[in-house]
């Protein structure tokens, strides 16, 4: 069971030709029309804090999304999933990873592909605030690999009862090895540039200036994961953070329902780092698409194909007596 195509099957857009243009195109031009979205600030164990990005509350289970790597609810990926949840009734969220909602955060930590804590924590208030509501979690890219880790040895109602992952860079030593290749350099070029402006506002309000010497001369993720990422997240060097955030090992133990949803011709990584069914747990489906380029799956219509398929897994998964309505005035605690 551990290949499912949807009941209505993806049907990329002819005048998308090549993964470049099936990733640039949903990702760069934003549908208009973006709900209205409320703030909420959750602090953190450590003093910290991060943001959640919140719908309207149409009463129906509660689908939280995680972005990737310098994205957040403003991206075109998270608008066009926010607005097709809603519009099926789910009270869709998009968390915001430590110093990622526009505002630095207080600690020198921010986050990583095998972020497991924050998501946890956040599933885990979630669980207890509203624990009369049906729970489900939707990760991107990077965030489809925290999600990944943090659904290992999650004890049982304390996260996401169903969780889908999109575009997913499982094995992060091949991940950086494609982004160094042909036109896949512009996605690291302009991803790096905004982690350094999010990495310079940091320097600036922890007082922290000598930790910016340097930074403008980085060029590749090797080097600002060598020189970030890995010291700063307890990993050893960029090698041990590579092999221990690679989310190609969670896959096994994961034992909730869950959806990985891929391209084969996504320009962050290669077919070959996609996980074969023997590295996966019998709970894990993957839907390995030829095309949809990264974290894109635009359609003919003009829709992604991931407005369709998200909502219809989740219902699937979490059942109908789950996905009732409630009354949002009553907090559904």
């Amino acid at each position: 069971m551990n290949q499912s195509p949807s009941s209505s099957p993806f049907r990329p857009a002819w005048w998308l030709p090549g993964g470049h243009f099936e990733t640039l195109w949903p990702n760069l031009v934003r549908p208009r029309q973006a709900l209205v979205l409320r703030r909420e600030r959750i602090t953190l164990p450590d003093g910290d804090f991060l943001s959640l990005d919140w719908g309207p509350d149409p009463g129906g289970p509660i689908v939280l999304l995680l972005h990737g790597l310098a994205g957040g609810s403003g991206s075109g990926y998270a608008i066009r999933l926010m607005r097709a949840l809603h519009a099926q009734g789910f009270w869709a969220g998009t968390m915001h990873f430590r110093g990622a909602s526009g505002e630095p955060n207080r600690k020198l930590r921010s986050y990583h592909m095998g972020e497991a804590d924050d998501p946890g924590f956040v599933f885990r208030y979630l669980r207890r605030k509203y624990s009369r509501r049906a729970f489900a979690a939707v990760g991107v890219s990077l965030g489809g690999s925290a999600l990944l880790h943090s659904l290992v040895g999650m004890e049982e109602g304390a996260g996401p009862q169903v969780a889908v992952a999109i575009s997913v860079p499982f094995r992060l030593p091949d991940a950086e090895q494609r982004l160094n290749r042909g036109l896949s350099k512009l996605y690291q070029w302009y991803i790096l540039g905004q982690l350094k402006r999010q990495w310079h506002r940091k320097c600036r309000v922890l007082a922290r200036m000598d930790l910016c010497q340097g930074l403008n001369e980085i060029r590749t993720f090797r080097q600002f994961d060598s020189r970030i990422t890995a010291p700063f997240h307890g990993f050893a060097d960029v090698d041990d953070y590579y092999a221990r955030a690679s989310s190609i090992h969670a896959l096994a133990e994961i034992r909730v329902p869950t959806l990985l949803i891929q391209a084969r011709n996504d320009p962050f990584m290669t077919p070959e780092s996609l996980p074969d069914a023997a590295g996966l747990s019998d709970q894990v489906i993957l839907e390995s698409l030829a095309r949809g380029g990264h974290a894109g799956f635009l359609e003919g219509s003009g829709r992604s194909y991931l407005e369709r398929r998200v909502p219809q897994f989740l219902r699937q998964h979490l059942g109908q007596d789950q996905t009732a309505r409630i009354d949002p005035a009553e907090g559904g605690s």
